[in-house]
């Protein structure tokens, strides 16, 4: 098998919350060697903190978040606050390609880490930075979290129900969609470097990876001069677009029509040809102008079939269609499963649980989650000794020293 894509790189992780060590993992899934670095200046890693925890029992190395987004990393544990933590750090860095955090503009500058100091140690160095809103500008200071930057971007603004309310998306999506842009522009700094040996410093704002998603309300503004209005599941051009009710206690079926191919496809799929005809639905702007009955006539026919025979039947007939899944169904998903996508690794605390894996397959490279997520601090020792070349004597004079754990 040839080399993973990423093999040889190396990189410092001292990320936390969602988005950074997002980031770091799909570097770890194409083979790049991730090193989180944690610190015993507080009492864990916060994801370590967050449930759900395996059986309910809290515990450091039983947080799910934790493990499913470090899944492939090493971990090691060192006292940040102490001046030699930051000069070993240093010494690390002299080994590595990346160092990549996700703290407020300016902390890793607080820590003595910051990209001017530790690219003394490696002028190559490329180190991706990726705060709430930059590290300039008059936000650079605001704290940031992923709902926030739902709310800073437009995403609440045009969430909701016709007449209603903004309302939020049900998820913190800017923290993984900025994990994925961190990685794509460490991807394209690896390739700068490898073109003309120069590294970089990359300032990453989750504010902007999230407005990137968001053209069609800045468009709208800036040609017409008015907001998009809030549709809830409906969509501006399309109809029939709706997650219809289906048999059952709480089933649901999405539903899309995107031509008139397919709107002809759908009247004969659910016994209707007759609606190709009707004047109201005879294109997308009068199916649109008259979705609620049209709507109403797609809900009869649903919620008297199971979702799955719904699914199938359109497919079948080039609708597109597909039940709304639970989390339940997600790990039991038999095409998940042949497609290797959920991952079970032994665990040395926890066991064999599902976890999400990698969305891609190389034929040539083929990446696959080596190891599950670290043990806290459980690397501190062979980190040391292959990339210093520390002993163990060394190693434990460090410790007793309170400089590693």
């Amino acid at each position: 098998m040839a080399d993973l894509p990423l093999s040889g790189i190396r990189v410092l992780d001292f990320t936390w919350a969602w988005a950074g060590p997002f980031c770091t993992l799909q570097l770890a899934h194409l083979g790049a060697e991730v090193i989180r670095i944690e610190t015993t200046a507080r009492p864990a890693c916060p994801t370590r903190l967050l449930p759900p925890f395996a059986d309910d029992v809290p515990g450091p190395n039983r947080a799910g978040y934790f493990n499913q987004y470090n899944q492939g990393k090493k971990s090691i544990l060192m006292n940040l606050a102490r001046p030699e933590a930051v000069e070993l750090v240093g010494e690390m860095v002299k080994q590595c390609d990346i160092v990549a955090d996700n703290f407020a503009a300016g902390v890793m500058d607080k820590l003595g880490l910051g990209y001017d100091k530790l690219r003394k140690f490696k002028p190559d160095l490329i180190m991706i930075s990726m705060s709430g809103y930059g590290q300039t500008g008059p936000f650079k200071g605001f704290i940031g979290y992923g709902p926030p930057a739902s709310a800073a971007s437009g995403m609440f603004f045009g969430t909701g129900y016709e007449g209603g309310e903004p309302g939020e998306i049900g998820i913190s999506y800017p923290d993984p969609n900025a994990g994925v842009f961190g990685a794509f522009a460490l991807l394209a700094a690896l390739a700068h470097r490898a073109l003309t040996g120069e590294g970089q410093y990359i300032d990453q704002s989750q504010l902007e990876t999230a407005l990137v998603m968001m053209p069609e309300g800045l468009l709208e503004y800036e040609i017409n001069r008015r907001e998009p209005v809030r549709a809830g599941n409906h969509d501006p051009l399309m109809a029939p677009n709706e997650c219809y009710r289906a048999a059952g206690d709480d089933e649901w079926v999405s539903i899309a029509v995107g031509n008139e191919e397919e709107w002809k496809a759908l009247c004969r799929a659910i016994e209707k040809p007759e609606l190709a005809q009707d004047p109201r639905f005879a294109t997308a702007a009068l199916r649109k102008q008259n979705e609620i009955t049209l709507d109403r006539i797609v809900s009869e026919w649903t919620r008297a079939r199971d979702r799955w025979q719904i699914a199938r039947a359109l497919q079948a007939a080039g609708v597109a269609a597909f039940p709304a899944m639970s989390n339940k169904d997600l790990a039991e998903d038999p095409h998940l499963n042949e497609r290797g996508y959920l991952v079970r690794l032994p665990h040395p605390e926890i066991g064999d649980r599902v976890h999400a894996g990698i969305p891609w397959k190389m034929s040539a490279t083929r990446c696959s989650v080596r190891t599950p997520a670290p043990m806290r601090g459980a690397d501190t020792e062979e980190v040391m000794k292959s990339l210093l070349g520390y002993t163990r004597d060394k190693v434990e004079q460090l410790r007793k020293a309170g400089v590693l754990v």
